[in-house]
């Protein structure tokens, strides 16, 4: 858009979206389970994002509170300057201009990563999965009667119903000015955005998380950690995949039965590698290449280390660059572990669950970032910008 809104008018049209979402709650569910009878698929995932019930919307509506509370991310000092020639050179964050969300079935991603380019003073282009249509159509709609009512053009967030070809013909050769892409869903999904995209890209939503147990662990906390990380909530990308254990950890053989019972009393299937197959009886694993994969499922992989250098280094070849968590009472070991693993969010004795930008203090995130470039892990309100430099002169010339 070609004039920022004041932060007044983008607050007023977040606190009113908040409204709209408690006043239109059952007509929301109701759509929603319309989408939901029309979902044929078997894709466990799939179906628990795309669910909005009272919990979801509940989270929708507290995200648009916090936004508008929140400070505005835009037109922040960084960097202040007086030339010797007299001029003041500052730079400041600025609005990207317009951010493309793609995202898979999760109605929630209109209101909240829309919330967040939308506050950081950006258009916003919405392109959901078909399978959320109705319920976003709804949630778009609620957008734009927020927007009206603040005489603020409903512009200011589309939404594109396009199929996958008109999708690509539109990275392609866009039909309109896009500053950023944020896709957000599964690997083909980031592939296909990556491949035809012509513009900026930020990679979100692969996880293949890991947790290494030490041998300088508490067994407790350890298997806590991993229950929750693994069942929680299997769709999200902050779930547990892998589980690493140091074979220099006392009776590491039983510790592994008792954790694979425990897991399997949560529906969980565990796989082990030969070590901890030859060790408990579980199936082993086929082939190396299952370390790569982010399960999505009440699936989970065993392994064994011979150190912590190894498990770094596994973890580092093998991880989605999402989280990883060491669980040891050795904060030395823990501090290593923490420096030497290469990804976005690395943990001390705490589950993975916890990479989110609300989690994080953020209120909310825009995507969670495995990419270095520009921002890494959650991306809050904060990082959802770019910057411009400003040169206040009085004829002075080089």
């Amino acid at each position: 858009m070609s004039t920022l809104l004041s932060i007044a008018k983008r607050n007023a049209v977040l606190s009113r979206m908040a409204t709209l979402l408690e006043e239109e709650r059952a007509n929301l569910k109701a759509i929603n389970k319309q989408d939901l009878d029309n979902y044929s698929g078997a894709d466990l995932a799939m179906k628990k994002r795309l669910l909005v019930d009272d919990a979801k919307i509940d989270g929708m509506i507290l995200s648009m509170q916090q936004l508008a509370s929140q400070d505005d991310p835009i037109g922040v000092e960084r960097f202040h300057f007086v030339h010797e020639k007299g001029m003041k050179i500052t730079n400041k964050t600025a609005a990207f201009g317009t951010v493309m969300i793609i995202y898979e079935s999760r109605p929630d991603v209109t209101v909240e990563a829309g919330g967040i380019a939308f506050k950081s003073g950006n258009k916003i282009l919405l392109k959901g999965g078909k399978e959320s249509l109705l319920s976003n159509l709804k949630i778009v709609a609620l957008w734009h009667q927020a927007l009206k009512e603040n005489e603020v053009s409903e512009n200011w967030v589309e939404y594109l119903n396009y199929n996958r070809t008109e999708t690509q013909a539109f990275l392609e050769k866009p039909t309109q000015r896009v500053d950023l892409i944020v896709p957000r869903g599964g690997e083909q999904l980031i592939a296909f955005v990556k491949q035809h995209a012509t513009c900026p890209v930020i990679v979100s939503g692969r996880g293949n998380n890991f947790v290494y147990v030490n041998q300088g662990a508490d067994l407790q906390k350890a298997t806590d950690i991993i229950i929750n990380g693994k069942t929680s909530n299997i769709s999200v990308c902050n779930a547990l995949d892998k589980v690493l254990i140091d074979t220099n950890l006392n009776n590491w053989k039983s510790f592994t039965k008792q954790l694979i019972e425990d897991l399997q009393q949560h529906k969980v299937a565990v796989l082990g590698d030969q070590k901890v197959a030859a060790a408990t009886g579980i199936p082993s694993i086929e082939s190396d290449l299952i370390w790569y994969e982010e399960f999505l499922d009440y699936k989970i992989v065993i392994g064994t280390v011979d150190s912590d250098q190894e498990a770094i280094d596994k973890i580092n070849h093998y991880c989605g660059g999402h989280s990883a968590s060491i669980i040891t009472e050795n904060e030395a070991i823990a501090q290593k572990f923490m420096d030497n693993v290469d990804s976005a969010a690395v943990y001390h004795n705490a589950s993975t669950r916890f990479t989110d930008g609300g989690q994080f203090g953020l209120g909310g995130e825009l995507a969670i970032s495995t990419d270095k470039l520009h921002q890494r892990g959650p991306i809050g309100l904060q990082h959802l910008v770019t910057n411009k430099w400003y040169i206040y002169g009085d004829g002075q010339i080089r």
